[in-house]
């Protein structure tokens, strides 16, 4: 439980699948369900994104889209934006990206 403590405070995106590798080349003899337990057990769990995160939640309100049949025929008059997700060696950030469409 220590090793998985320290080696989560220095990478706490690992998750389960991660760590169990990694406790064997320390010489731990473990398999992925005894990690999981520990994990649990100390309560961490992977800061990486999880999936399914665009599932909208069923009580959230479906806004209708608004420029269906708009006829769009001068420059500003529409704007959109698009927000990225990129996965790098250790995290995640995100872009965000906003323009018209002329």
């Amino acid at each position: 439980m220590r090793l998985i403590d320290e080696e989560y405070t220095h990478h706490p995106f690992y998750g389960s699948r991660t760590m169990v590798p990694w406790l064997r080349s320390q010489g731990q003899e473990v398999n992925r369900k005894r990690v999981r337990r520990l994990m649990r057990r100390l309560g961490l769990q992977s800061a990486a994104p999880k999936p399914d995160t665009s599932r909208p939640a069923p009580q959230h309100t479906v806004y209708p889209y608004l420029l269906g049949g708009l006829r769009i025929q001068r420059p500003n008059q529409v704007w959109c934006t698009d927000i990225a997700y990129i996965r790098l060696a250790r995290g995640f950030v995100y872009l965000a990206e906003y323009g018209h469409r002329p």
